[in-house]
């Protein structure tokens, strides 16, 4: 008996199964012409980016396929989801404004601390400096000629102010760079912490 009855269940639940695998599905999509086509058959491969719905036997909507995001859709899909991101990543590191203002103030001082540096060495290259030109100067007023290696160290001092300077300017550009960022992200945080 327990048998028959395990038998009728395997058995019912073959034909279940079998009519669900042998289900007809049909297609509901627009073609170009703007016509509603209902189909067996499936949607043209060129239709399938307009989006389209699976159809029972019955005419119920089973899924719908949503029609393909546009160019600018989709730059605008990937910005809102980088945006949400960056906001995700702002949330973990700062709880507070205060906690924005403090790390600026860090990074700040390290580019000041940096720009001191290379405003010292550049003092001390201008000094070099000036002390071989007065040394190439009394050479010449001696009547003797500058000797080369005095000519190489002024030539070597001038292109050690030169590249000096230039990265003082290049700390003066990250420094503006990383105040400006976290401008950014002191706004933001802002605008995040009254939406909670």
């Amino acid at each position: 008996m327990r048998l028959r009855g395990l038998l009728y269940s395997v058995f019912a639940l073959g034909v279940f199964t079998s009519q669900a695998s042998f289900a007809v599905e049909y297609y509901r999509y627009t073609d170009e012409r703007g016509i509603t086509v209902i189909n067996r058959q499936g949607v043209p491969p060129h239709l399938i980016g307009k989006g389209y719905e699976v159809l029972s036997e019955q005419g119920r909507v089973i899924r719908v396929v949503p029609r393909a995001p546009t160019p600018e859709e989709y730059r605008q899909m990937q910005a809102d989801k980088e945006r949400a991101k960056s906001d995700r990543q702002l949330l973990m590191l700062y709880t507070r404004i205060e906690d924005i203002d403090r790390a600026r103030d860090r990074k700040v001082a390290d580019i000041d601390g940096q720009i001191s540096i290379a405003r010292g060495n550049l003092l001390s290259v201008n000094s070099l400096r000036s002390d071989l030109q007065a040394q190439a100067a009394s050479q010449e007023r001696a009547g003797r000629t500058v000797s080369a290696s005095l000519l190489k160290q002024i030539e070597d001092a001038s292109i050690d102010q030169q590249r000096l300077q230039q990265q003082i300017s290049r700390y003066l550009n990250s420094k503006k760079a990383i105040e400006s960022a976290f401008a950014r992200d002191k706004n933001r945080l802002a605008e995040l912490l009254q939406k909670n």
